[in-house]
């Protein structure tokens, strides 16, 4: 990572490079679903009418959502079978972004995270490598790295 922050050009034609378990997957070009909400509830107060307090209730993450991957595995739709065969085995993901020179910007830790959705590709007869549509990912919670 680098010491000084980006400009606004290094976001520019980013890639995101996913890590499960600490081996790299794929690359990605889109990711979306880096969301984190915290619920407010209201506490009315008795005797008092002139406000109500409002606490923070319960904080919920959205699912990952990593689109147009490109891999020359197809680890993402076997793990995708063991959930919809019942099997729930959860895994440690890393997306790490970076800019079109190849110097990381950001990285995100999701923890114990599992695929609810793959979409695979439109393929051809020229291509040379397995190219992932979609993959969504819920998860327990997420951390910068």
């Amino acid at each position: 990572m680098t010491g000084s922050p980006p400009s606004a050009e290094a976001y520019t034609n980013c890639r995101f490079y996913v890590k499960i378990d600490g081996m790299t997957q794929a690359v990605f070009t889109e990711v979306s679903g880096l969301q984190i909400e915290t619920v407010v509830q209201d506490y009315e107060e008795g005797g008092n009418n002139g406000f109500v307090h409002r606490m923070p209730g319960r904080t919920k993450v959205s699912n990952l959502t990593l689109k147009r991957g490109i891999t020359k595995s197809n680890e993402f739709l076997k793990w995708y079978m063991e959930i919809a065969g019942g099997k729930v085995n959860r895994k440690h993901v890393t997306v790490m972004m970076y800019d079109v020179a190849g110097n990381a910007l950001l990285q995100w830790h999701f923890i114990d995270a599992y695929p609810v959705k793959w979409v695979g590709p439109q393929f051809s007869a020229d291509g040379k490598t397995m190219a992932v549509e979609t993959l969504e990912l819920a998860h327990r919670g997420m951390r910068l790295g």
